[in-house]
């Protein structure tokens, strides 16, 4: 059995952050993750609020931060899913499909997952014109005319990006106004081929081998319309990714969000949570990178318990 300082696992903004200030505090560090490092990041099309870059393609940017987490020192394990935990004991122990560690302390970065609509066809017709990222399956529908659902800054950015790309983007939102930052909406109004549609809803999506369109509802006059559309891009928010960490007793709030203290501790010693998986309102790059910094010295402070640490 590999025995570590600190395994952290998830290999997004957070986790890859963590590992930085672990490794440079003096902490053997292994980073686990189901997929490749960077994280959901990696799927924006651009990046334009972090401090440094006035704008950044997403992938480029978990590029960078992959980059320096390995060339400081801390061992990235990409495609090694986590499959079992014990946490309770002073020894921490993780289970992968692949091997057994031990670790003195343990931080969760694992993020969050894109929200699924639940509507009919939604389902059937996913990889098949329904998709969740516009930057990985934009490309498929150069030059046609597609729907994007959500009212955020990734549909917003989402939009932006599939604006020069198809021929034709059609947003609907449930609600009468954007949430998002007034710099994404004003850039959108910009758009010729873009058409928003308020008040509106999906009530099924149809097709044969691919999508070939949608039915809406307006929900304020119930009205229902079908268009055509030959893709429909779900941006309706994330959901996290802790039901790992919740079976194996890290406390969740009623949304599933890992409840994490202004340290990053959760419930169980020497068990800290950073990033889009945690309870803190503000999921950004930033904060993300910000929790995972607090997580890595407060694993150190725990490990090595320093005259600070009370």
């Amino acid at each position: 059995m590999e025995t570590w300082d600190v395994i952290i696992i998830g290999a997004g903004s957070a986790g890859l952050s963590a590992g930085i200030y672990a490794v440079r505090s003096g902490l053997k560090t292994l980073i686990l993750d189901e997929k490749f490092a960077g994280g959901t990041i990696a799927d924006a099309s651009k990046v334009v609020n972090y401090p440094g870059f006035a704008e950044i393609s997403g992938g480029e940017l978990a590029e960078k931060m992959a980059t320096h987490t390995r060339m400081v020192g801390a061992v990235i394990h990409d495609l090694e899913p986590v499959t079992e935990l014990e946490l309770t004991d002073e020894k921490k122990i993780v289970k992968t499909s692949s091997a057994t560690y031990e670790a003195k302390a343990l931080i969760f970065s694992t993020g969050s997952h894109y929200k699924e609509l639940g509507t009919k066809g939604e389902k059937e017709f996913r990889g098949r014109g329904v998709s969740y990222c516009g930057v990985c399956d934009g490309p498929f529908f150069k030059g046609k005319r597609v729907l994007i659902v959500g009212g955020g800054n990734t549909a917003c950015t989402t939009t932006l990006y599939l604006s020069g790309l198809a021929s034709e983007v059609i947003v609907i939102h449930r609600k009468q106004a954007f949430r998002a930052e007034q710099s994404l909406i004003s850039d959108i109004s910009s758009k010729n081929n873009v058409k928003i549609m308020w008040n509106t809803e999906i009530q099924e999506i149809k097709g044969d081998k691919q999508v070939k369109s949608v039915t809406l509802i307006d929900n304020k006059t119930n009205e229902t319309s079908e268009i055509a559309v030959d893709a429909v891009f779900v941006q309706v928010g994330e959901a996290p990714n802790s039901q790992l960490a919740k079976a194996a007793g890290v406390e969740t709030d009623e949304h599933g969000y890992i409840k994490a203290d202004i340290r990053q501790q959760t419930n169980l010693m020497g068990v800290f949570a950073a990033g889009d998986v945690t309870n803190h309102p503000i999921k950004q790059v930033g904060t993300a990178v910000s929790q995972g910094i607090t997580a890595a010295l407060e694993a150190y402070s725990y490990i090595k318990r320093p005259y600070y640490r009370k």
